[in-house]
């Protein structure tokens, strides 16, 4: 990661689509000790961090909250992130999102129109924002679905990539392992999917269906299992590899997904396993079991 010279800001650029969160993401940002601006034009976040870098001390880690405010919004934004990283002041980009369905839910919920929907329907709306933010979604440092998140979920996986920051003494990558059942569908906000239904079911052993990967007696079955150490031991360095990749390129944020049938032995197991590793490989790492207690 870069090094953020002495005196400038640590600053986090809140983003994404409408709906999907920004607001409850501000507020976790505050709580975090972050100076939080809302709805400032990207021309002008270029001028704040520099007025807080001369704040002798009064300002130190700033937050900026962007929605969309025409069709130049992610151009403008993209620049002027590109500007600060010029002068090695890159602020850390957050990107929030929500697949379309549950966004038409919660427009709906609150009978509100999408800023982008015009005289078209909110669907209208909505893929109209996906569109023109895609590009800034690629270059994000951190993308994070809220679909299948409650506020208190979004909010640790906040403050696991964000306590700390540059320049304090946190590692320079942070990771997040998360468990899923495939049968819930694929997290879209992973970088890396790890599918470990290539190990033996323990659904189908009487003994072990009503307990899941938390416990030691499904933890030392999927262990024991052929092929398990090794595909850890093999992905383990595979991870090392990435993480190596992550660092070089600026990218302090990993998300890391594993799957299994419904999300309750094989992938709490095998991601706790993993995120162990990451932890001993100097990487701070977080554990969330998206479907645990579905079934």
């Amino acid at each position: 990661m870069t090094e953020t010279p002495q005196g400038a800001l640590e600053t986090v650029i809140i983003t994404g689509l409408s709906g999907a969160g920004r607001s409850a993401a501000a507020k976790c940002f505050e709580d975090l000790g972050f100076f939080v601006v809302d709805n400032l034009p990207p021309e002008l976040i270029g001028t704040l961090v520099d007025l807080g870098s001369r704040s002798q001390g009064e300002v130190t880690r700033l937050a900026v909250v962007m929605d969309v405010r025409g069709r130049a919004f992610s151009k403008d934004l993209r620049g002027v992130i590109r500007d600060l990283a010029s002068r090695r002041m890159r602020p850390r980009v957050l990107f929030l999102e929500a697949n379309s369905d549950v966004l038409v839910r919660r427009f709906e919920n609150v009978r509100r129109t999408h800023p982008l929907q015009g005289d078209g329907r909110l669907v209208d709306g909505i893929k109209a924002e996906q569109e023109l933010l895609a590009g800034l979604r690629d270059e994000a440092d951190l993308v994070i679905d809220t679909s299948d998140r409650s506020v208190h979920e979004l909010r640790r996986a906040i403050e696991a990539a964000f306590t700390g920051g540059a320049g304090k003494g946190a590692p320079e990558l942070r990771a997040t392992v998360l468990s899923f059942g495939y049968k819930y569908g694929l997290p879209v906000d992973a970088d890396l999917v790890v599918d470990v239904r290539f190990l033996p079911n323990p659904y189908w052993i009487p003994e072990l269906r009503d307990l899941t990967g938390r416990d030691s007696e499904v933890r030392d079955y999927v262990l024991s299992q052929e092929g398990a150490s090794e595909f850890l031991d093999r992905y383990t360095e595979i991870l090392r590899i990435v993480g190596a990749g992550y660092r070089r390129e600026s990218k302090p944020f990993l998300t890391l997904a594993v799957g299994c049938t419904g999300g309750k032995h094989r992938s709490v197991v095998m991601s706790q396993q993993l995120a162990d590793r990451l932890n001993a490989m100097g990487v701070h790492t977080s554990v969330v079991h998206r479907d645990l207690g579905r079934e």
